[in-house]
């Protein structure tokens, strides 16, 4: 498994930016998936974004597609998320994951994921 450290969520006003980061220990070359999950209280977890490593294709939701973008810095380990045009349902628990597969079609399964951080919290009000 890989460790997964998240920062930079805060409060902003609607149409806001704001950028996460993921950043991952030295096994962060044992993964070929990494992604942003969210999740609001009493909710399933659902997957924003994620990013094949050994390639950088990237992969969207619908619901962010357009706002968000997915980037890596692998000589820092790290995966952003940029956030931008920030919505008030934009409002949940970000999480960073990594999966050691890689996951064309199943990149939003939580199951595929082996490493998760402790979540970084996104609030956005109107």
């Amino acid at each position: 498994q890989v460790k997964l450290v998240e920062s930079g969520g805060g409060s902003v006003q609607a149409g806001g930016s704001l950028r996460l980061s993921c950043v991952a220990d030295e096994y962060f070359l044992s993964t070929n998936f990494m992604a942003w999950f969210r999740q609001v209280s009493g909710q399933e977890r659902e997957g924003v974004a994620a990013i094949y490593i050994g390639g950088s294709t990237t992969y969207y939701d619908d619901s962010v597609k357009g706002r968000f973008t997915i980037s890596q810095d692998n000589a820092k380990h790290t995966v952003y998320l940029q956030m931008n045009e920030l919505k008030v349902e934009d409002t949940a628990m970000y999480y960073c994951a990594a999966s050691p597969f890689r996951l064309p079609s199943t990149w939003s399964v939580v199951n595929e994921y082996n490493s998760w951080g402790q979540g970084t919290q996104v609030t956005v009000s109107s």
